[in-house]
């Protein structure tokens, strides 16, 4: 699959937010490349990637972001090989003989749920759940239609059903300058298109969606709490992949799942909700560090998980008192 995050729509869309990004390619390898900073300092990041077609390809690739990261005073390069020659599970043995370590945590999913379109839409729609099937044929005789947009002034639907559920939910969505830049930049050229499902003309639930060569991500989604029994999220989201596999897309990314094992997980509502389409789970080699600056880098890391103990003792010393009074009590 060929992802948004190394298109040179989204490298438009960060340098319109400010940003100093890198694109370099050669033979069988390509990168988008961003500087950013943390407490180590400079770093440079390859928000899934680099992308190559082979193991050699890579090397060539991680010799290049090396290569700029010591020219841009980068302490670091840190990335995610999603699609760069080799498979996820093979991925720890063949980074870490390069020096790659795991980043301390996952900048993008490492696992994500994927529809395939490169087929019949009605097969499609057989592998989703009954309901899913049936609101998205039936929804219409209740009044409620779907449209989209590339009108970035219409992005604030979209924010306004976000800011019902984070108050509803105490979810956390991006800024609303941060997806007002994402609607400016990229829905005018079609990178990024907002669909609309609308009760008599007025609008209910809203799904922004970011389109690479072949594949559509279902990036941030929202409805009006006072329509929920309408369910109209779910016939939105198929219209969404019905729109894609118009325009000739290979797959809907539904972004992000929780492991299969782990029923208590924070994304474990939003996974049922995603297979609940049919498709296939994608598993990432997740986030990784190469040093560039090593001693720099070694004493942030030091720092880092120094500071993770302090947090850790404070806490069970704040338990303390709790667990002697339970113990005087026995």
């Amino acid at each position: 699959m060929d992802h948004f995050l190394q298109s040179p729509a989204w490298a438009g869309f960060q340098r319109a937010l400010g940003r100093t990004v890198h694109e370099r390619s050669g033979p069988g390898w390509s990168f988008l490349a961003i500087e950013e900073s943390n407490p180590a300092g400079k770093l440079l990041y390859a928000p899934y990637g680099p992308v190559a077609v082979s193991l050699a390809a890579f090397d060539a690739a991680l010799a290049a972001l090396t290569e700029l990261a010591s020219s841009c005073g980068a302490v670091f390069v840190r990335i995610e090989p999603v699609d760069a020659g080799f498979a996820a599970a093979d991925a720890g043995a063949v980074l870490r003989t390069r020096g790659l370590r795991p980043a301390p945590a996952n900048q993008q999913p490492e696992r994500t749920w994927v529809v395939d379109l490169d087929r019949d839409f009605k097969d499609v729609l057989a592998e989703m759940k009954p309901v899913n099937r049936n609101l998205y044929r039936n929804i219409h005789k209740k009044g409620v239609t779907f449209r989209s947009s590339q009108d970035p002034a219409e992005i604030s639907i979209l924010l306004g059903f976000l800011h019902l559920t984070a108050a509803r939910s105490g979810f956390k969505p991006q800024s609303d300058d941060y997806l007002g830049q994402v609607a400016r930049s990229l829905m005018p050229s079609g990178a990024a298109t907002l669909f609309i499902a609308e009760l008599e003309g007025e609008p209910i639930a809203a799904a922004l969606a970011y389109d690479s060569a072949d594949t559509r991500t279902y990036a941030h989604a929202a409805l009006d709490d006072a329509h929920r029994k309408l369910s109209a999220g779910i016939p939105l989201l198929v219209t969404l992949m019905a729109d894609a596999k118009d325009k000739g897309l290979k797959h809907v990314d539904l972004w992000g799942v929780a492991p299969a094992d782990d029923p208590d997980h924070k994304w474990a509502g939003f996974t049922s909700f995603k297979k609940s389409f049919g498709g296939r789970e994608v598993t990432y080699p997740g986030t990784w560090d190469l040093p560039v600056r090593t001693v720099r880098y070694n004493g942030y890391q030091l720092a880092r998980k120094g500071a993770q103990a302090a947090r850790r003792g404070l806490a069970a010393a704040r338990t303390l008192p709790v667990r002697l009074r339970g113990a005087l009590r026995h």
